[in-house]
């Protein structure tokens, strides 16, 4: 079956569409990636997004859910075209939705008990609609109801594609938030681990924006970070935030590392006298310190780290990664043979995948779910279901 997965992340800098070919059963799956196609938000989308996630009222969410189901639709149309794919050999879509809130620790409910929750939107009708193919999406919600966090999910494509028979393994994504999968040599997946660690690009990029009144918005390649020294008393600083000492399984996003955060940050910093430079370069050894630092939780050293997200192409953090790790190698998913831009999109192909196919792909050693769970809602397609057994 030819799937094509969607994802935007934490950043909310654009959509990642993946082109996958998927063959196997049960959690046996051969997964070829037949091509990328990323599309970059608008600056002013971009932005209606990033504050709806901190402030944005009913009205702003519920007109955006319907803009991003738009936007996603079209980004499949572009993606079949950009990789000359027949149309009619698509089956299937895994839309994981742009997240504007998730509360992953229990809030008490009167009469309903203690209750988790989590919001993307990009509505699935809209994609379906525009583009004919059945859309599997809001996957995280099935493992909240069971009793978990609904993140990270990503962790379970990572036991698929990148686990080792005699070598504990950590994957490491580098997107807006960073998290760490750790991989036992072997078969089992009930001993995956997994967490996000903590803020990654999205403190950097924000940190950027800010300082510079928005006439930047990345320190594109590292290059800023390079130029810095990092700070020590900025950096215990960051490395106290409470968040850090948590023990998994946890998950977190902009309801703690968002603006009010980065305004910390930066008052901090004022107080220091420090330059965007210096900032960075402390920003980006607070991210390294964090991912080697999974290490308390996880109590195994890995043979190898295998980062991917956005985060590969910040030259400054993967040698922060390097020397932080050494002499464990640190690689890119690319020299292991996959992809560190389409990875995650990858990801939720292959999760719809198993959505269709009746497979459970929640890990609940992850998520902290009760037990596993299918995940996902399916809408239908133009030709209701029939379009994803159709030969």
């Amino acid at each position: 079956m030819i799937v094509i997965g969607l994802m935007s992340g934490t950043s909310a800098d654009g959509v990642d569409a993946a082109v996958v070919d998927i063959v196997g059963t049960g959690h046996r799956l051969g997964i070829k990636l037949l091509g990328h196609y990323g599309r970059s938000y608008p600056p002013q989308l971009r932005q209606r997004i990033l504050q709806a996630a901190e402030r944005g009222t009913v009205a702003e969410i519920c007109h955006l859910h319907t803009v991003l189901g738009e936007v996603f639709g079209k980004t499949v149309l572009a993606t079949i075209k950009q990789c000359g794919v027949p149309p009619k050999q698509v089956k299937l879509i895994g839309s994981h939705g742009q997240t504007v809130h998730h509360l992953p620790d229990p809030i008490t409910e009167r009469g309903v008990g203690r209750i988790r929750s989590t919001f993307q939107i990009g509505n699935p009708a809209v994609i379906a609609e525009r583009t004919g193919i059945p859309t599997v999406s809001d996957f995280r919600a099935r493992d909240m109801a069971a009793g978990g966090e609904g993140a990270p999910l990503v962790p379970y494509t990572h036991f698929l594609v990148f686990r080792q028979k005699t070598a504990v393994r950590w994957v490491v994504n580098l997107g807006g938030i960073a998290n760490v999968t750790t991989l036992p040599h072997g078969e089992e997946l009930a001993a995956v681990q997994a967490f996000d660690t903590g803020p990654c690009n999205m403190l950097l990029d924000a940190l950027v924006t800010l300082h510079t009144q928005g006439q930047m918005t990345m320190d594109r390649g590292g290059r800023l970070a390079q130029r810095g020294t990092v700070h020590s008393g900025l950096l215990r600083w960051l490395l106290a935030h409470p968040y850090l000492q948590r023990h998994p399984p946890k998950s977190t996003g902009r309801e703690l590392f968002g603006e009010a955060y980065v305004q910390k940050v930066l008052a901090q910093a004022r107080r220091r006298h420090l330059s965007l430079n210096d900032l960075l370069a402390t920003g980006c050894q607070f991210i390294a310190r964090t991912i080697r630092d999974a290490q308390h939780w996880i109590n195994t050293v890995p043979g190898d780290v295998v980062c991917g997200g956005g985060g590969v192409r910040n030259a400054y953090l993967m040698a922060e990664l390097q020397q932080i790790f050494a002499p464990i190698p640190v690689r890119t998913m690319d020299e292991c043979g996959s992809s560190s831009q389409a990875f995650e999109a990858e990801a939720f192909a292959v999760l719809a995948y198993q959505t269709v196919h009746g497979v459970c792909a929640n890990v609940p050693s992850v998520t902290g779910a009760k037990h596993p769970v299918i995940l996902g809602s399916v809408t239908p397609g133009s030709q209701g279901f029939s379009k994803i057994w159709d030969k």
